[in-house]
């Protein structure tokens, strides 16, 4: 076998430029594919990341009527759905998928809220022990909420850096008092989100629907909630999940275990806020697409095929005379086969490997012109390379048999 490849590697080079042209179309099938491929992975990505931001692994489950969210701000509490506590709470965190889960309130767009004579615009939370661990936010300074604050119902609040900029213009927040409803609250400090980045807003459409999960944020203790809203609204859930790829499967679970035990009504339910099932589904849309193109281009490996078929044809013909005297001396056909699929395959594998290098720099330059993240994929390198290979022993095998059954008497008078 080795000697075989080594012969091959020498019928290469000594006809470099029939062979490179021998493997143009199996070079640029594999590229091709290459390409698509890593393409396809990038947009997946990408839109992953638009959807539910890069390194985020919280989905909000929240209750809704007739598939649309129960909004607190124009209706009254619904009947039949009984509040969520602290021991519920914990019984959720033990769901498969699930890393930690928090209780709390929202009102996204918040009326009455203001410092001094300046209005706040944005969203108001009524948050749990739990809320920031959960969400990834941390303290800038001042300080977190303590325990105390929600056993004593103390009314103190933290904002976001986005609202100490645009509430507090240049002034320290920190030991500020805020205005909600009539109510004092003292602001204690001021917190941002760690990490990944969040949603990608392109478009006022993207901005609705990611309204309330980023800037101008005032968060209070769940416990004080009642003090300027109504005590018996019903909770959201934020579910961190174990993996971005579980965020469904852990939505799903605790939106399922709410509504087995927390609701009786037929008209309302908790329904995960399933990003990851949206980027799925925009994910298949571009795949099944994109696969079409994939088949086009595999096209192009058929006519390599054909190009490789040709050329060692031609390869039989112009060494009938080493094939004869080969076979006069003792050589067994199968020895003469083996040493012309050798050289298909080590023709067509040559192919595939210039292929995947030119697959892989043309991913890298798609990427910089289309902005996409770069994702080469290692298993469709590897597959690329050995259905090269595959592919110079299917179309040289006709070769090969015919070049193992030359009659040697006629192969040596072959001038």
């Amino acid at each position: 076998m080795l000697e075989n490849v080594s012969l091959a590697l020498q019928g290469v080079w000594s006809h470099k430029l029939r062979s490179f042209l021998t493997m143009l179309g199996i070079i640029i099938g594999i590229a091709a594919i290459i390409t698509i491929v890593s393409t396809i992975k990038g947009t997946n990505e990408q839109i992953k990341q638009n959807l539910i931001g890069q390194g985020t692994n919280v989905v909000t489950v929240q209750l809704t009527q007739d598939g649309y969210e129960y909004d607190m701000s124009w209706s009254d509490p619904p009947q039949g759905v009984t509040p969520l506590t602290e021991e519920r709470r914990s019984e959720l965190e033990k769901l498969d998928g699930v890393e930690e889960v928090s209780l709390y309130y929202q009102r996204q767009w918040s009326d009455n809220v203001y410092y001094g004579n300046t209005n706040f615009s944005g969203s108001v939370y009524g948050v749990d022990s739990h809320y920031f661990s959960v969400n990834d936010y941390t303290v800038n300074y001042g300080r977190g909420f303590i325990d105390s604050d929600f056993t004593q119902h103390r009314k103190v609040a933290l904002v976001d850096s986005n609202t100490a900029r645009s509430l507090f213009t240049g002034e320290n927040p920190v030991g500020c008092t805020i205005e909600m409803q009539g109510e004092p609250f003292t602001v204690v400090g001021v917190v941002s989100k760690n990490g990944g980045s969040g949603p990608v807003i392109n478009s006022l459409q993207d901005y609705w629907m990611y309204a309330g999960n980023g800037s101008n944020s005032i968060f209070i203790p769940g416990e004080t909630w009642s003090v300027i809203y109504r005590y018996d609204e019903p909770q959201k859930v934020a579910v961190r999940a174990k993996s971005t790829d579980a965020m469904t499967y852990a939505g799903d679970n605790v939106a399922k275990a709410i509504n087995e035990t927390n609701v009786t009504s037929d008209k309302v339910k908790y329904q995960a806020d399933d990003l990851l099932k949206q980027a799925s589904d925009l994910q298949n849309l571009t795949s099944s697409a994109n696969s079409q193109l994939i088949w086009i281009a595999a096209i192009s490996l058929v006519v390599g095929g054909i190009g490789v078929m040709n050329i060692m044809l031609v390869s039989v013909t112009e060494r009938t005379r080493e094939i004869g005297l080969k076979i006069a001396i003792g050589a067994q056909q199968s020895r003469i086969r083996w040493q012309f699929l050798t050289e298909a395959a080590v023709l067509t594998s040559l192919g595939g490997l210039l292929g995947v290098g030119c697959g892989i720099g043309l991913a890298y330059m798609l990427s910089h012109v289309m902005g996409t993240p770069v994702a080469i994929s290692g298993s469709a390198c590897l597959i690329a390379v050995v259905f090269s290979m595959v592919i110079g022993i299917v179309f040289g095998l006709a070769p090969a048999v015919k070049a193992s059954k030359l009659n040697p008497i006629e192969a040596l008078r072959h001038e």
